[in-house]
């Protein structure tokens, strides 16, 4: 740590203490993305990035790497290595979906403001099924799965209004750029293969 909270307190003449700092950098560790537009992290969001620096030395011993999008304001804490924890293959598929829907708006110019992107359900399940070969999960399970991704800062879920057919929609956050990386494939592809070797077994055993 370049300088620790207590200097950094003191250099704010009280305007912020050592715990704002200490809240600061675990809820940047524990929730990933801090987002300048979400009420809730605003003050956080800030004082990361008036004191970048410092949060990034604090992180970096624990194996953690502080980036900052500046054009749509957020921060986002990337684990330097690929274990953490386990991820069941719906979340992966999800975030995989997600993924590829944020990059083809990206592509179309769909964009809206501060970096998210749209998705309906009936889009969401014509790109399931295209991407994955699988049929999507049903509603409670997709409810159940955007509250796990809302907390990994890639996604939130809106309500649709009393007058929509759909019960829905998604918003993808523009951090799912940094977050579903390589490491995501690899997930995916391990999930894939674990599949495979129990479709083996179960086949080796039917024959036997």
């Amino acid at each position: 740590m370049k300088r620790s909270w207590n200097t950094l307190s003191q250099m704010s003449n009280g305007t912020y203490t050592v715990q704002d700092f200490e809240r600061a950098a675990y809820r940047l560790a524990t929730e990933q993305v801090l987002y300048a537009a979400d009420a809730r992290s605003r003050v956080a969001y800030h004082l990361v990035e008036d004191h970048l620096a410092d949060f990034t030395a604090a992180l970096e011993p624990l194996g953690i790497r502080v980036e900052r999008n500046a054009h749509y304001r957020y921060v986002v804490a990337l684990p330097a290595h690929g274990e953490g924890a386990p991820v069941t293959l719906d979340e992966t598929l999800a975030l995989l979906v997600m993924r590829q829907r944020y990059d083809e708006a990206m592509r179309q110019s769909l964009i809206e403001d501060h970096g998210e992107v749209v998705i309906e359900l009936p889009e969401l399940q014509e790109s399931w099924q295209a991407l994955t070969s699988r049929a999507m999960p049903d509603v409670g399970t997709l409810r159940t799965l955007a509250r796990t991704l809302k907390r990994w800062g890639v996604c939130r879920l809106v309500e649709s209004e009393s007058d929509d057919p759909q019960p829905f929609h998604l918003r993808v956050r523009p951090a799912i750029v940094e977050i579903v990386g390589e490491q995501w494939l690899q997930r995916l592809d391990q999930h894939n293969r674990d599949e495979d070797g129990e479709m083996d077994v179960e086949d080796d055993d039917a024959a036997a």
